[in-house]
This record gives structure tokens, C-alpha cells and sequence, in this order.
């Protein structure tokens, strides 16, 4: 089994940056594709990115490309969403999820962290 923690979230102005961590704790967390998602108020969650074991291969949303960086430090079991040119629509809570496949079949799951961006 994997526990996923995220952390990294907080208000900005738009136009800003954060980086958000999700830090695994369990076996095999190497073997694990991450994936982040998030949801906004009154939507349903989203896919924003994910990375394979190998960090060899990425996907992103495109209303993420180019602005958003996925991650992973697998000494660390620890995957990042790095977040540029932060645009008010980003707003959402973000979560991180593991799976086993590409593309993957997530099976566990993070708490999720706040991402606020201001006008």
C-alpha cells in the first residue's frame, strides 16, 4: 500500500509560482506512476499531469502545458507539480494519486492541498 501526503498549497497572485510536494510513504513507490488532478468549485476533479516510474514519460492538460512541470525524486519517494503563470482559473484543490499502469489505473489517493490564485 502507498499513503499519499500533498503540501505545497497556499493563496498567490496570478502570474506567480508554487510548487506543490506529494510525499509517499509504503513500498514500491518507484513501480508507481503519479499523477496530480484537480478539482474547482462546483466542477468535477480534472486531470492535470502525470509521470511514469521511470520519469521517462509525461502527459499534461492542455490548459496546464507549458506553464505546469511534473516531477519525481524516487529516493525521496516524492513526486512535484511545479505551477508557473498561475492564472486565477487554476484555483482547485489538488490532489495526488498513484497507479500501477500507463496510463494508469490510480489506486490510491492524497488528501489534497488548496491552491488559491488571485486576480
Amino acid at each position: 500500500q502507498v499513503q499519499l501526503v500533498e503540501s505545497g498549497g497556499g493563496l498567490v497572485q496570478a502570474g506567480g509560482s508554487l510548487r506543490l510536494s506529494c510525499a509517499a510513504s509504503g513500498r514500491t513507490f518507484s513501480r508507481y506512476t503519479m499523477g496530480w488532478f484537480r478539482q474547482a468549485p462546483g466542477k468535477e476533479r480534472e486531470f492535470v499531469a502525470r509521470i511514469s516510474w521511470s520519469g521517462g514519460s509525461t502527459d499534461y492538460a492542455d490548459s496546464v502545458k507549458g506553464r505546469f512541470t511534473i516531477s519525481r525524486d524516487n529516493a525521496k519517494s516524492t513526486a512535484y507539480l511545479q505551477m508557473n503563470s498561475l492564472k486565477p482559473e487554476d484555483t482547485a484543490v489538488y490532489y495526488c494519486a498513484a497507479g500501477i499502469t500507463w496510463p494508469p489505473k490510480y489506486n490510491y489517493w492524497g488528501q489534497g492541498t488548496q491552491v488559491t490564485v488571485s486576480s
